[in-house]
């Protein structure tokens, strides 16, 4: 497994739906395609499929191909399966970074999460994400608020990787 989606980083998306990809985003998803050699363009996958989420999630090659994996070792004809299969499996676009070190987004996908001039990339671990900036800041605000309300003022957040309730 390649090393981790760390950061966040705004870039515009012209009208075609070219955007930059952050160069640090880049070199994860050339380690994290088995097939990429120097001079190729790494291949990954972009998941839209829950309708429930504003924003894309981006898996490496070999990422995907284990997650592809974990969905096809559960048992044929299970709901849990079928639903997989088409949220992940169906709903996903395979594609590659182009010759400029762009993501080009099909109409389709930015439309769902209503993109326009700018994509904001945060970094989630094994993934990355794309929002529209301004859903993001919206809900990022919503969640952390209902989160911190919780807590009592001096709380760290490093606390919760000792915490087993997730």
């Amino acid at each position: 497994m390649a090393g981790m989606f760390i950061g966040e980083y705004t870039f515009k998306v012209d009208s075609k739906g070219r955007t930059s990809i952050p160069a640090l985003f880049r070199r994860e998803l050339e380690e994290g395609d088995p097939k990429w050699t120097g001079g190729q363009r790494p291949k990954f996958f972009i998941v839209y499929g829950n309708a429930s989420k504003k924003f894309l999630e981006v898996y490496t090659a070999e990422a995907f191909t284990k997650l592809s994996n974990d969905i096809l070792a559960l048992p044929r004809g299970t709901k849990k399966r079928r639903m997989l299969e088409r949220l992940v499996l169906g709903m996903s676009h395979p594609t590659e970074v182009d010759g400029d070190g762009r993501l080009v987004l099909p109409q389709k996908l930015r439309e769902k999460i209503e993109l326009e001039k700018e994509a904001y990339f945060i970094g989630a671990g094994e993934t990355f994400e794309i929002w529209k900036p301004e859903t993001f800041e919206a809900e990022n605000a919503a969640t952390m608020e209902t989160w911190l309300e919780e807590l009592p003022d001096d709380f760290d957040p490093l606390t919760l990787l000792s915490d087993n309730e997730g």
